[in-house]
This record gives C-alpha cells, structure tokens and sequence, in this order.
C-alpha cells in the first residue's frame, strides 16, 4: 500500500507500507541516489514471515516530492520525524542504507531515538561520507551526464556480479530522483559527518557491512562498531555496498533475528 506523508508545507514524502498488520514493523531508508525500491528483496521475503514492512522515500529521491532545498542530515532527521510521528510508529527497527544509515544514525541522536527499539545500518555512510575528489567527480557528472555518473555508481556498487537488466534497474532508480536533489546529497555527503552523533546512539545497533565496499570502506564499519555503545558488526564476506541484496539470504535471516 501506497500513500503520501506531508512533512512541510508543500512538500509529501512517498510511503510504500506493506503487511500493515505484521507483529514487528522495519522502517527502511534507503541509500544515494536510490528509493525504497532497492529493499524489494526484503519486502518479497520479511512480510510473509509476519513483519510489516515500511518504504521511505526522502525528500528529493524517488516518487517524493523534489523541493530545491532541505538536503542537510538535520532536515532529513526531521522528515523522518514527522513520518514516525504521523504513522503513530513505535517500538521498530529503523534500518538505513548507505546515507539512509547516516540519516537515522542523525535522526538518534536528534531525537533521542523516538519510536525506535532497534537499529540496523547497513554499509552506512558513516562516521564520514565523500572525500572532496569523490564529490567533484560526482558533481561534474551529475552536471553533465547524470546516466552515466548513475552507471558509474552502479558498476562499483556491487562484488558479485550483476546482470544487464538489473543495472538498467539500478540506474532508473536514480533516474526517479531531480538532479539538483542529487548533487545537493552530494554535497551534504562532502560537507557534513555524524562522528559526534554515534555515541549518543542508546538502542542495540546491529552494523553490517561488506568487506569489499568500494564505496563506503569496511573500516569505518570498525570505527563505527567503537563509537556506538551497544553495537555489533557483522561482515558480509561477499558484498560490496549491497550486502541486502548480495547476500540477501543471509541478510534477510541475521535481520529477522535482530528484530526478533
């Protein structure tokens, strides 16, 4: 089920809400510059084992409303904020990807972990996001051919090989999102870390992260596991910067688990 959560004046974020019944609710964010269709191997799996399933898509990204500005961790926190509060949510599991980790890592520390009970990061862009040499490659092309620069992201995304067709998937992904929202994240992910957020981080936080990551390195999965008090980190021996998918086996039992 689809539907529409207004977070400011003019601005609606795009909610996919599946087994709304399920006994433990998962909250999922997705990564830069994807939607909340990158967990549809979660979301064929977890809903029949009884758990509902929630999609967000941020601000800027795919069936969301696309406003020129807002792209900065604290707006993002609180998106996700209103989203909570407006679906009544309690007692979840928030599980962020990439810079979704880093969203909700924010979104802890801001707001003390409202509604929260359980964490999942998964590759998190965290406690840092792009070097400066990364953005101003990215930046240039987004600028000038944002296909390809979505192409280049996909090629190094992955460690195990994938199709043809399930790149040109990836790639429309990042297609859905306006490209001055695109470059904006790519700014935020330059200009802006949540080092200072991990230790005030309070609930059990499960941290999985392939060792392979080409995107996000796998030691700052390490440095993330020393900050967050009650963390434990999981490699993924097989993935990249999509263990969820790579691995999803495996991904969707040590999730289910974590959640209980």
């Amino acid at each position: 089920m689809g539907y529409y959560v207004q977070v400011e004046e003019g601005v609606k974020l795009f909610v996919e809400d599946v087994n709304p019944k399920g006994k433990r609710t998962i909250l999922f964010i997705h990564g830069w510059p994807l939607s909340h269709s990158q967990f549809e191997y979660q979301f064929n799996v977890l809903p029949a084992q009884g758990y509902r399933c929630i999609g967000l898509d941020w601000r800027g990204f795919g069936q969301s409303d696309k406003p020129y500005d807002g792209y900065n961790y604290d707006r993002l926190a609180d998106d996700l904020y209103s989203v909570i509060q407006t679906l009544k949510l309690d007692g979840i599991t928030l599980a962020g990807h990439s810079t979704g980790g880093a969203i909700a890592i924010r979104y802890m520390s801001k707001y003390h972990g409202h509604g929260v009970e359980k964490l999942v990061l998964i590759d998190a862009a965290a406690p840092i996001g792009f070097t400066p040499e990364t953005a101003r490659k990215f930046l240039y092309e987004n600028a000038n051919d944002r296909p390809a620069m979505l192409q280049n992201v996909t090629d190094q995304f992955f460690f195990q090989y994938i199709t043809p067709r399930f790149s040109d998937w990836f790639v429309q992904m990042g297609l859905e999102a306006a490209s001055w929202s695109t470059a904006a994240v790519i700014r935020m992910l330059r200009d802006e870390n949540v080092s200072a957020d991990l230790s005030r981080i309070e609930a059990p936080t499960l941290i999985v992260h392939g060792i392979h990551d080409h995107v996000i390195p796998y030691q700052q999965a390490l440095e993330m596991n020393k900050q967050i008090p009650h963390s434990r980190l999981v490699p993924f021996h097989y993935s990249g910067h999509g263990g969820f998918w790579e691995e999803r086996d495996r991904f969707n039992q040590i999730l289910m688990h974590f959640v209980g």
